[in-house]
């Protein structure tokens, strides 16, 4: 058996159904346990998002929000969704709006419990999983499991995914070898990591809302172009979710499958990554951040990633593989799912363009992504070795990041999924078990913020009137 076999196996281990059911389960007990915040405190996500300010001890909630949105907006949103259709069929669309909506609960959870226990170190705040599951379930043991796990995955599984789409998407758009667009990005992001080029990371900073905005629009004009034909693709959509499709009923486990499990990739809900930039910030109530993080969900997947399952459908630039390896469509063949289908979409409008256009929005998505990795990698690395080994602990995971990166750009995309897979669901499993175990602080945190919020006035948390122990950067801060 070679490795490439061996990667799938695992990960067919990791995302089998239990994971698929947990996922989906712990988005419906939090939306329904919350009463659905993800809907009656959608006007709250925009005035947080607008409304906090940063200071010397943490970001505002839209730096930290643009922290988090940066590695969501990724190859997810593109050649995610690509495998996604590839794979499950357009009900897999479905299947990705409703974990995002669902997830957005999971989403609010875990950014709170972010929130509740974070850390001030070295004059900034830090905080995620490892710190809530530490504090809060006063377990260190599986803290530091989650720990390496999270150093393991960001720091080595998913950066090739990245990089991979990099590579694909500019061979098919410039021609340029995989080779060379890999060693570009490699040096490019030692710079960035290692300290030497900070102007690159600001640059990438700004363009990326410009180049997902420019994304979006350029999908809607794909979309008018034939837009009389959208109420027909969400019908196939809808149909296709639930095995009412003639072609593509025999397909809905996969549907099920393998809309969640891009879901979940693309918009970060549950997975633990997302919150370690919630904790970041300064806010004047762990509620607020947590609302703000459920918005991130709506904003990566029903946004990007519905642009681009559209853009796919509506212009039949897709494979869709059968239960049995025969293709249920085959629109471009020899084409393996990834950026290409999303480059051939917009080139049935603007031959020539789109597979430019794609390949430097990619580049900027991934390369953010990249170094958000980096950032959780080296934040988990830091929480592990605390002492004298932390140093060597972060130089060590930077140079493996490197190595992953140039990697992912001479492999196979399938293989470079799959282990990217292993990581997402490794870290989902550790982290929705812990914000299920405590679910009840998340719960008891939104109802302070919304009995405040009803009695009017000046909004402070004070965890120990709620029952929260072990929360020191809350009783030491000055509401």
């Amino acid at each position: 058996m070679d490795i490439t076999a061996i990667v799938d196996k695992i990960s067919g281990w990791v995302w089998g159904p239990p994971l698929i059911v947990l996922c989906l389960g712990t988005g419906v007990l939090f939306s329904v346990w919350t009463r659905f915040l993800q809907i009656r405190h959608f006007k709250g996500m925009i005035r947080y998002l607008l409304k906090g300010k940063e200071s010397d001890k943490g970001l505002s909630t839209l730096q930290g929000f643009a922290m988090a949105l940066g590695g969501r907006v990724g190859t997810g949103n593109i050649a995610g969704v690509a495998t996604a259709i590839a794979m499950g069929g357009p009900g897999a669309m479905f299947w990705m709006w409703a974990i995002a909506f669902l997830g957005s609960g999971s989403a609010f959870i875990e950014g709170a419990l972010a929130q509740v226990w974070k850390e001030k170190r070295t004059g900034e705040y830090r905080g995620g999983p490892s710190y809530y599951i530490e504090h809060g379930l006063g377990m260190k043991w599986y803290a530091i499991i989650f720990a390496v796990a999270t150093v393991f995955s960001c720091g080595l599984l998913l950066p090739g995914i990245q990089s991979n789409s990099i590579a694909m998407a500019f061979e098919n758009g410039f021609s340029i070898p995989t080779w060379a667009s890999g060693a570009f990005v490699t040096v490019m992001l030692a710079l960035v990591i290692f300290g030497g080029a900070r102007r690159i990371g600001k640059v990438a900073e700004l363009v990326v809302p410009f180049m997902a905005i420019a994304y979006i629009l350029m999908a809607i004009v794909v979309i008018v172009v034939d837009i009389r034909r959208v109420p027909e693709i969400i019908a196939l959509i809808f149909s296709s979710a639930f095995g009412a499709s003639e072609l593509f009923g025999g397909i809905v486990g996969s549907a099920i499958a393998w809309g969640v499990k891009r879901g979940i990739y693309s918009n970060e809900a549950g997975q633990g990554t997302a919150p370690q930039a919630a904790a970041a910030v300064e806010v004047p109530h762990p509620a607020q951040m947590g609302i703000v993080e459920a918005f991130g969900v709506y904003v990566d997947t029903l946004g990007v990633c519905t642009a681009t399952g559209l853009m796919l459908l509506l212009t039949g630039q897709y494979n869709i593989v059968g239960p049995n390896g025969s293709f249920l469509a085959h629109n471009l063949p020899g084409v393996e799912p990834g950026p290409q289908y999303t480059q051939a979409a917009i080139d049935t409008i603007a031959p020539g363009f789109g597979s430019a256009f794609v390949a430097i929005a990619l580049f900027f998505f991934a390369i953010t992504t990249i170094m958000a990795y980096a950032y959780y990698a080296e934040s988990n690395m830091a929480y592990l070795f605390r002492g004298n080994g932390r140093k060597a602990g972060i130089t060590a995971i930077r140079i493996g990041l490197l190595v992953m990166v140039f990697f992912g750009t001479i492999r196979t995309a399938s293989m470079m999924w799959a282990m990217g897979d292993i990581g997402v669901g490794l870290m989902a499993w550790l982290n929705l078990i812990a914000i299920l175990a405590l679910g009840w602080v998340g719960v008891k945190v939104l109802r302070d913020y919304e009995h405040q919020m009803k009695a009017g006035g000046h909004i402070t948390f004070e965890p120990e009137k709620l029952g929260i122990k072990n929360t020191e950067c809350w009783n030491k801060t000055v509401q």
